[in-house]
């Protein structure tokens, strides 16, 4: 199989199942292969087991337990994924929460409800695209 030929893996982390599955839907749709974590904690153990290595994590900031902060913090303290694009997708839009985020090296902030999922599905596309032209 070609490298052109590999499908680019994600990583969606949502506390809520229906985003969790519209947002799945639309990147499987797109020809993307789809992980989902309905946790942080879950998302972190299914990337230190070697479960999944993505290409791409999409993170909601706002979930219980462990929160996207911390999942953040967890990710990059243990190194986890370091070439990963990770773009938060929160309802969360506030100036302070996305430099709180950035802090963490995220390639990008989206709010929900500013894009629709096929939106989404672009920003990723063009974060991919900028990726592949810095090596």
């Amino acid at each position: 199989m070609e490298k052109k030929d590999k499908k680019i893996k994600i990583l969606i982390v949502d506390d809520d199942q229906f985003l969790l599955d519209m947002y799945s839907i639309k990147f499987v749709e797109s020809g993307f292969d789809v992980t989902v974590a309905l946790s942080s904690e879950s998302a972190i153990e299914k990337l230190k087991n070697g479960s999944i290595v993505p290409n791409v994590i999409l993170l909601d900031m706002v979930m219980p337990a462990l929160d996207g902060i911390g999942f953040l913090e967890e990710m990059r303290n243990k190194k986890i994924c370091k070439e990963t694009i990770v773009v938060v997708l929160s309802n969360l839009g506030e100036p302070h929460e996305i430099e709180r985020a950035k802090k963490y090296r995220i390639n990008d902030y989206i709010v929900k409800a500013s894009l629709t999922p096929s939106e989404v599905v672009e920003r990723v596309r063009s974060l991919l695209q900028k990726q592949r032209q810095s090596f």
